[in-house]
């Protein structure tokens, strides 16, 4: 594994700041089982400490042509407690040096689910096809609490300022 600090600990126990309650900058605050399905990958891991999402890499080399899309394997499967999610978004550099989005963002891993996170990619550039190899990083992943919600069904909702304005209504972009 890199120098980089994993995404996932086995150790319980969160790195304590000076203050002996916090948790000390970017150290681990949930413990989250991960099964490698390819050891010949790095595990998921923050770049920095404090970034928000970790890194999945490709589990296999992908050639995506101008507009096409492809689902990609990580090598990775974990289990998540009940009352979290994992969402998966882009690479900003990806997305914004070569187009590389994921088609779904973020795209969603419950915490139910046991089987290999993919992420479907998508080449929005129009004239130039990207490769990826094996050990790419290609996607982060940011893992949420989530809320359960009880839906209770009523004759009128509650009013709001907004009310049911929306798609523009507040303006924004002004053609010339």
């Amino acid at each position: 594994m890199s120098n980089e600090t994993a995404v996932f600990s086995t150790d319980a126990t969160p790195a304590a700041a000076d203050d002996g309650d916090t948790p000390a900058y970017g150290a681990p605050t949930l413990v989250v089982q991960l099964k490698m399905l390819d050891a010949g990958l790095e595990a998921p891991s923050y770049a920095h400490p404090g970034d928000a999402g970790a890194d999945l890499r490709a589990r296999e080399d992908v050639h995506l042509a101008p507009g096409e899309r492809r689902l990609v394997p990580t090598g990775v499967s974990i289990a998540l407690p009940n009352g979290f999610v994992a969402l998966i978004h882009p690479r900003s550099g990806l997305a914004t040096k070569h187009g590389l989005t994921v088609v779904n963002a973020p795209g969603t891993v419950d915490a139910g689910y046991r089987g290999e996170i993919a992420v479907t990619l998508l080449n929005t550039d129009q004239n130039h096809a990207i490769d990826l190899k094996r050990g790419d990083r290609i996607a982060q992943m940011v893992i949420q609490r989530v809320e359960y919600a009880r839906f209770v069904t009523v004759d009128q909702l509650s009013d709001s300022v907004r009310g049911t304005g929306g798609f523009g209504s507040t303006g924004g972009f002004n053609a010339p």
